[in-house]
């Protein structure tokens, strides 16, 4: 095909009909392919986008939105921090979201500031937004704060209670609690009495699903729930904790609620001569990609932030294009546990005055990386 020039020898942008003509296809093909409908054969599929390819035909989404009435943009709102957990979810959110043909536009809340989310929807529906996804992990009502908001256009929540009423609500990227029963329950069946909890701030939702997971083992076992030590999600706050926990002499096993207070806590137990696992053994959450190197090698819960992300924007576009039909349903969270060197039978080998050792979970896997144990993949 010969394309024409404009004034000064440039060439005009490619419109649909020249994708149309180069493919073979009717104009109201290229739009069926650019718009994801079906009953476009794969074959027409492939031929649209490589003319759409070789003309540099980018699509008028502008235009687009004036005919549909959407902007084809979703809006996150999300919390402005570097902590591993809700920084690698906004990074899955937007690889995602870049993936679905759809634009992102971000606002960064202030943790502490009850109005944040309030403020942060607000902006994104006066930017036209088709959708919204929530991922703010901090309770700002417990702070006085009131964030219910009434939203016309649906929502996705990450790992949190709703704080808007919305035509659809989604949630995704809970399950905190079930993790937390499994790094619990790997402890107690490895012969542990009981086992201690370094919590995260309980402000955070993540830090009371996974109390509440750790504690809803312990009981399910018949076993003693000692008291909560709480760090701040720091590897200086897990220090802090490993300091207190060392001096009693009780202490055999401790869940930390997420990594870096977990490496924390293993430095402070070191310093006190309380070797670990041989005295104590340690769990962590989140599997931070230093987890694996730290001495010894972390045993941790893992999350897939992306595999979290993938599922709650599929659920998202689905009800944003498709506003009367039934929301796609949700599948069970993965609950895995990456066995490493620091956990281990209790030196003494006592058996547990109360409860018996935690039986393996159904459906539950401890995976065991290559340069741990031989690369072992062991069951939980």
């Amino acid at each position: 095909m010969t394309r024409g020039t404009g004034r000064g020898g440039h060439s005009p942008a490619p419109r649909s009909v020249d994708v149309a003509r180069l493919a073979g296809v009717s104009q109201k093909t290229v739009s069926r392919v650019f718009n994801d409908e079906q009953y476009v054969s794969a074959d027409v599929r492939r031929r649209v986008l490589e003319a759409a390819e070789e003309l540099g035909y980018r699509r008028n989404n502008a235009a687009r939105a004036l005919a549909s009435g959407r902007t084809r943009s979703i809006g996150v709102v999300t919390l402005g921090t570097a902590l591993y957990g809700p920084a690698s979810l906004l990074m899955g959110v937007e690889r995602v979201v870049r993936d679905t043909g759809y634009a992102l536009r971000v606002v960064n809340t202030v943790e502490g500031d009850p109005a944040g989310i309030a403020g942060a929807v607000d902006s994104l529906l006066d930017q036209g937004v088709d959708g919204i996804v929530i991922s703010e992990p901090i309770d700002e009502q417990a702070a006085g704060g009131d964030v219910a908001l009434r939203v016309d256009v649906p929502v996705l929540v990450l790992g949190a209670p709703s704080p808007v009423a919305a035509p659809t609500v989604l949630t995704a990227g809970d399950g905190a609690d079930l993790m937390a029963r499994v790094a619990t329950e790997h402890l107690l069946g490895l012969g542990h009495a009981t086992v201690h909890h370094l919590a995260g701030p309980q402000a955070w939702y993540a830090a009371r699903d996974r109390l509440d997971g750790w504690r809803a083992a312990l009981t399910a076992h018949g076993r003693d729930v000692p008291s909560v030590v709480e760090g701040d999600w720091s590897a200086a706050s897990g220090y802090a904790a490993g300091r207190e926990l060392a001096a009693d002499g009780d202490v055999t096993a401790v869940f930390a609620a997420n990594d870096d207070m977990a490496i924390g806590l293993i430095r402070a137990l070191a310093e006190a001569g309380r070797r670990v696992p041989h005295d104590v053994s340690v769990v962590g959450f989140d599997d931070v990609p230093v987890a694996a190197y730290v001495t010894p090698p972390l045993t941790t819960v893992p999350q897939r932030f992306d595999a979290v992300a993938q599922e709650g924007l599929k659920r998202l576009v689905h009800a944003i294009e498709n506003p009367e039909a039934t929301p796609l349903p949700a599948s069970d969270p993965p609950v895995d546990l990456v066995v490493r060197a620091s956990t281990a039978p209790p030196s003494n080998r006592t058996t547990p005055a109360r409860g018996r050792p935690a039986a393996p979970r159904s459906g539950d896997a401890a995976h065991t990386p290559p340069h741990a144990n031989g690369g072992r993949s062991t069951p939980h």
